[in-house]
This record gives structure tokens, sequence and C-alpha cells, in this order.
């Protein structure tokens, strides 16, 4: 299993992650702890984890190599749109070493 993390700054990090959750739970299952301030989300190809810390939201994909682009464009996109006020950025970094995909309110991937 290949892994790819982003730590996204933000003031409201559990906010986020249990609105992230709740959407995507209409479409893959999703959980989310308001006391842990930890959730999974669990698609086809791998799966996602949300960690809320002080200041930051902390995003995990896990899945194939060949799916993390999708897995790191499907959370980060959906969470970018969900932060448009506070225009989240969403910078992935794979445990390869190489840069992932980034995730922004100008819809631009890196």
């Amino acid at each position: 299993m290949a892994r790819s993390t982003a730590r996204v700054a933000t003031d409201r990090p559990g906010r986020y992650a249990k609105q992230l959750a709740a959407h995507m739970g209409r479409k893959v299952p999703a959980e989310w702890s308001e006391e842990t301030g930890r959730g999974t989300l669990a698609f086809g190809a791998g799966r996602a984890e949300l960690t809320a810390e002080d200041g930051a939201l902390l995003l995990a994909v896990e899945g194939a190599e060949e799916d993390l682009p999708q897995l790191e464009d499907v959370v980060g996109r959906h969470l970018v749109r969900f932060g448009t006020r506070d225009e989240l950025v969403v910078a992935w970094q794979r445990d390869s070493g190489e840069a992932g995909t980034v995730q922004r309110l100008t819809g631009e991937d890196g």
C-alpha cells in the first residue's frame, strides 16, 4: 500500500473533517468521532484518515500507488470546496518522497 499525507492549516479542523465525513458518507462508508477528533473514509480504491489537531486538519490516503492521485484529488477537492471562505490549500506528500497533487480554490492540480 502506498500512502500520501497532507497538513491543511485551518482554525476549524474538526468542523471541516465532520463536514467532509458527512458529505462523503452519502457515497462511501465514513466515520467521524467528535470525542477523538478522528475519522475515516472507505473508498473502493483505498481509504482516507482524518485527524483534527490544533490549527490543522491532517489527511492521509492509502491505496495502490496508481490510485493515489485519484484518492488525493477526491478528498482534497471536496475539502477545498467546503473551505472556500478560508481558502484552504491541500498539498499532498507521498511516502515515496515525491510531491503529490495540490488542490486549491483556483482548481489547479500540482
